[in-house]
């Protein structure tokens, strides 16, 4: 059962998102040499740390640890250790092939090599960073970055060849003979064991792109232009590619050893020459190249905390008074706090200028996924990028960057074979799994797979293909709420087989407590012969929609009607019954601005507890209804936004560049039956914040201002939360109704540390937990125009059983709550303890809360 769990935490965590096309099978065990040990000094008995140890004559090679301490293990047969360090005599070990076994090696110091040094203690030193040589010349690194980057020169250009695999890896034979693949035989490649993935791998997807790439400082600018893109092609009813594809460069982005912090899946990693390293790494010198030209010292480094996010491994410095990277190997290690990585290695190798310093000329980059660290199948992915015809301070003309940054050339997507074989040239291993082109295309038309596919589709994104119609959500089937019981609802929507022009989408529910019908129905034309759901999305739609809203309760990603919101705190009987005809325009760019026209007429009418009272001739008089015509203007620009595009949500995938929200709303009173005229204008900003080893902030500032005299319902009703789920962009402890604006401002901070300081402590950081913390603060207010307590002919504010007021306005006291909580439990798992800081004595609230948050991230 236990193994059950862990393979579905690992499907939901990373398959999720990518549907893909089969689940885990643990691997038969398989004999192996495994060898374990420690290296000490012969003299002293100290451990040596970066001692090269590797089976004879193989490439099979690994290093101690900074406890001597070392792992190494293979499939083939080899009788022999060799273990090498400088200063040390070799020495050689015969080994058991196919045993695991312990072997302590004691190396003998070579005295002659090490006349230079002097030995004041039998004690080996502690670690420390003054007056340690490896420190002054990572230092000396950190002095010189800014000569030593690109942006040093004031012109660069260059072309870029990158590829990008993904296969289900570490398979067993018992995996690959199941009956599920028994049509899918063709599909399966082998490898060298030694390589992570091991020796049976089932490639899944693939791309490759070759761009021209420019660049310009004083001003700056840049220019890419895409020249060739391939990629496997999945049927989209399936599988976003595209999404898939922004999904795996987020995961696998550029390296730049250069930059203080290196973003690798969904985390940030301090480089190991960035301005603060000597903080967090420890360096050893370890080797001097002297058939190098210049000379290159062999640094290694490794985390004064092995479960921060952090690499080991080791670069070579040039002594030539640049002190310039001319070669990086980065890996991590096993007891980092980073979910389901199981290996993680990325080689740099840098070419030289005309002048003397080194360019980025290769990064191989491949990251090994599993549910266990050491066993069973898991994922691999590669991504190899490599730059040639790179030149420096070569001007270009200033038509060159014309136009948009990207620009993709027509003929990009149908570049011949000849093409990118040419391209592969430049290293033999490119050539691996290009067959996946076409077993993927095969193996699209194998009916078995359609009926997997369909089935995988069901489960994870709640849709259910019949072709031109697809049947779902599942999740919203069946619901209940205090007002409409126990609710049944059924829908569904045409896809891109019935058109790529015109889309409809439908459903029908039912309250078994209000005995009432609620449906919606839409017609969408795209304008640019595109799904609407594809990016950029440019589609006209026009709809209606019969159904229910609870007043201050807005989602994201799950739709209101999902059963797991059935389940709500306190008093929740508060509810609208709108009748909504909708006409929306939506067009979206390349660069990801965007801009939304929509005219809505729109009916409301109170529901449950709540009703519209106002003063008449000082009598309270109740109003069945409201009717509002509305024109509202949406801008959006989110730089450099990556996405995956699911069935329902667009999901970002987060990154450090802002997102920038901008609505105007006009209210048009005599209008198609509109009874108000008003003015409301909204804008935000979103923005995470690295901060390096100390995690990272998501900010989000906001505020609003209504001109005009309306009720409360067309108020800004506050964001607020009633359910046990943690909900990023609502308040946990507010009440549903409880607050409204005609003026607002707010700014959230939710800080994730990252395990920073679960790391430290001992016993509980083996269990990678990581820290969270936020602040929500809320100033609102209401002019007495809009205010019903001072306004007797607005509708009054909802009052309770009891014939207290349940809604009311901010006073100069803004509303604030905060949590702390526990991320990673279970590695799915967030749980806070929240807490209200204020207006306490309203009716029906609650000063603290537990809160759990299901968030699947590396």
């Amino acid at each position: 059962m236990k193994n059950y769990l862990k393979k579905i935490i690992f499907i939901l965590a990373f398959i999720l998102p990518l549907f893909n096309l089969a689940g885990f099978a643990q691997q038969t065990e398989v004999k192996q040499t495994v060898i374990t040990g420690v290296i000490t000094d012969a003299t002293d008995k100290d451990p040596i740390p970066y001692v090269t140890v590797l089976f004879k004559g193989t490439g099979i090679i690994t290093k101690s640890d900074a406890d001597g301490k070392f792992v190494i293990s293979t499939r083939e047969t080899h009788t022999e250790l060799q273990f090498s360090y400088v200063g040390y005599k070799s020495s050689f070990v015969s080994v058991k092939p196919g045993e695991s076994q312990v072997i302590n090696v004691k190396m003998q110091s070579e005295s002659q090599s090490l006349s230079e040094v002097v030995i004041s203690s039998n004690k080996r030193p502690a670690y420390r960073n003054k007056n340690n040589p490896a420190v002054e010349l990572i230092r000396k690194v950190i002095e010189n970055k800014s000569k030593n980057q690109g942006k040093a020169y004031e012109h660069i250009s260059y072309q870029q060849y990158e590829q990008m695999s993904f296969s289900l890896s570490n398979l067993s034979e018992k995996f690959k003979g199941k009956k599920l693949f028994r049509n899918y035989q063709f599909l399966f490649e082998e490898q060298d064991s030694t390589k992570i993935g091991g020796k049976l791998t089932l490639p899944i997807f693939m791309e490759e792109k070759l761009s021209q790439n420019y660049l310009q400082r004083n001003p700056d600018k840049k220019k890419v232009v895409v020249l060739g893109d391939k990629h496997v092609n999945y049927d989209s009813k399936f599988i976003d590619t595209k999404g898939m594809s922004k999904y795996f460069e987020r995961m696998y982005a550029d390296i730049n050893i250069y930059d203080n912090n290196i973003s690798l899946v969904s985390n940030q990693f301090l480089s190991p020459i960035a301005d603060a390293s000597p903080t967090f790494y420890k360096f050893f010198i370890t080797d001097t190249i002297k058939t190098h030209s210049p000379q290159l010292i062999e640094l290694s480094f490794i985390p004064r905390n092995n479960t921060d996010l952090l690499f080991e491994g080791k670069i070579y410095i040039t002594m030539d008074g640049n002190y310039a990277v001319q070669d990086a190997f980065l890996t991590v290690n096993k007891n980092i706090n980073l979910n389901f990585v199981r290996a993680l290695e990325a080689k740099l190798d840098f070419d030289k200028n005309p002048d003397g310093r080194y360019h980025l000329a290769k990064t191989n980059l491949i990251i090994d996924f599993g549910i266990s660290q050491n066993k069973g199948g898991g994922f691999t992915g590669q991504r190899t990028v490599i730059l040639k015809d790179y030149q420096v301070n070569v001007p270009q003309p200033d038509t060159v960057y014309q136009g948009p940054a990207h620009v993709i050339a027509p003929n990009a997507e149908k570049r011949p074979d000849q093409f990118w074989n040419n391209q592969r040239m430049a290293d033999p291993s490119l050539t691996a799994n290009i067959n996946i082109y076409k077993n993927i295309d095969t193996l699209q038309t194998i009916p078995s797979f359609k009926r997997t596919m369909d089935l995988v589709t069901l489960l994870f994104a709640g849709y259910k293909n019949f072709g031109p119609f697809e049947m779902g959500p599942v999740n919203t089937f069946y619901s209940f709420n205090n007002v409409e019981g126990f609710r049944l609802r059924l829908g569904g929507r045409t896809t891109t087989a019935l058109s790529n022009r015109y889309f409809f989408e439908t459903y029908g529910a039912y309250g078994f407590k209000d005995e009432k019908w609620k449906y919606f129905l839409s017609g969408t034309y795209s304008l640019n012969n595109k799904s609407i759901y594809a990016f950029p999305q440019n589609y006209i739609r026009g709809s209606f929609q019969r159904d229910t809203k609870i007043p201050g309760q807005e989602l994201q990603f799950v739709q209101e009607d999902n059963f797991l919101l059935s389940f709500k705190r306190g008093e929740n009987n508060m509810l609208l019954y709108n009748d909504i005809y909708k006409v929306d325009y939506v067009h979206e760019f390349e660069n990801h601005f965007s801009y939304a026209i929509s005219a809505r007429k729109w009916t409301q009418r109170p529901g449950g507890s709540l009703i519209f009272n106002n003063f008449d001739a000082n009598n309270l008089h109740s109003v069945d209804h409201i009717n509002t015509s509305e024109i509202t203007v949406n801008l959006r620009y989110a730089p450099f936004e990556k996405f995956y595009q699911g069935k329902l949500y667009r999901t970002p995938i987060i990154d450090k560049y802002p997102i920038f929200n901008l609505r105007y709303t006009a209210g048009l009173k005599g209008v198609l039956g509109g009874e108000y005229n008003y003015h409301n204008l909204m804008g935000s900003i979103d923005k995470r914040f690295y901060l390096s080893q100390l995690g990272y902030t998501d900010v989000t500032v906001e505020g609003g201002y209504l001109f005009g005299k309306v009720p409360f319902p067309l108020l800004t009703i506050h964001r607020a939360n009633q359910t046990y789920a943690y909900q990023l962009n609502s308040y946990n402890l507010m009440n549903f109704l409880e607050f409204v604006s005609d003026k607002y401002a707010s700014v959230n901070l939710d800080h994730n540390f990252n395990g920073f300081f679960f790391n430290k402590i001992p016993l509980i950081k083996r269990l990678k937990l990581r820290e969270v913390a936020s602040i929500k603060v809320l100033y609102g207010s209401l002019r007495d125009e809009n205010n019903p307590n001072k306004n007797p002919d607005l509708f009054q504010f909802p009052k309770n059983s009891d014939g207290v007021t349940t809604t009311q306005s901010l006073d100069r006291t803004p509303y604030v709550e905060g949590s702390v909580g526990v991320g990673n439990i279970f590695k799915i798992l967030r749980v806070d303890m929240v807490k209200r800081f204020n207006y306490l004595n309203n009716p029906e609230v609650s000063e603290w809360g537990i809160r759990a948050r299901v968030k699947f991230d590396f």
